[in-house]
């Protein structure tokens, strides 16, 4: 059906973007970075791997032999495109059209963090004995508590520039070891006589 590794990629983006806006339309209110979070962790993960899959395995039906430089571009090429392209869009629009949605995220981003470090903080004073140990514990939870205070988390802001690109080579990391696997698993292997 498509060839072309950059229709694939541009379909991927088209994908992205669809549950983007799905999640932003639906979805964005009290849960809104949670639901964000799941749907990078579990929804795009598994359709970015089919589509490299997809790509690979279509390449591999009409070849006699696939060369693992052949397979490897296949699984990289839509990710990267479907990738860049999604990545930058969502940057944009949250960045220059909806302002509101970027302080949204933050927000809850800053009081997910601030729930975990209180989790974190219970579950350890329950396990420790020594005083000295709960006095530090103690110490150290005041000290990263500070972090939290409205002046301090006032200008954070994790949908930045140089956040996006970190995000950015985290899941080229994944595309890359994707298509390693892809490479080495559809590669032909020739037989030594």
């Amino acid at each position: 059906m498509t060839k072309s590794p950059f229709t694939l990629g541009m379909l991927l983006f088209a994908a992205t973007m669809l549950i983007f806006f799905t999640v932003y339309f639906f979805f964005s209110g009290v849960e809104y970075f949670e639901t964000s979070l799941k749907a990078n962790a579990f929804i795009l993960p598994i359709l970015y791997a089919g589509a490299a899959f997809w790509s690979v395995k279509m390449f591999w039906n009409k070849n006699q032999t696939v060369k693992f430089k052949e397979a490897f571009q296949k699984a990289f090429v839509p990710m990267f495109i479907g990738g860049i392209f999604s990545i930058v869009s969502i940057f944009l629009f949250l960045n220059f059209v909806d302002k509101d949605a970027k302080k949204l995220l933050n927000y809850q981003y800053v009081n997910r963090q601030r729930t975990e470090l209180d989790s974190e903080y219970s579950k350890a004073k329950r396990m420790l004995k020594e005083p000295e140990d709960i006095a530090d514990l103690e110490k150290k939870y005041q000290e990263r508590k500070q972090s939290f205070a409205p002046d301090k988390i006032k200008d954070k802001d994790m949908l930045t520039a140089s956040h996006f690109s970190g995000y950015f080579a985290a899941i080229l990391i994944f595309y890359l070891v994707l298509s390693l696997f892809f490479g080495a698993f559809f590669r032909t292997r020739s037989v030594h006589q």
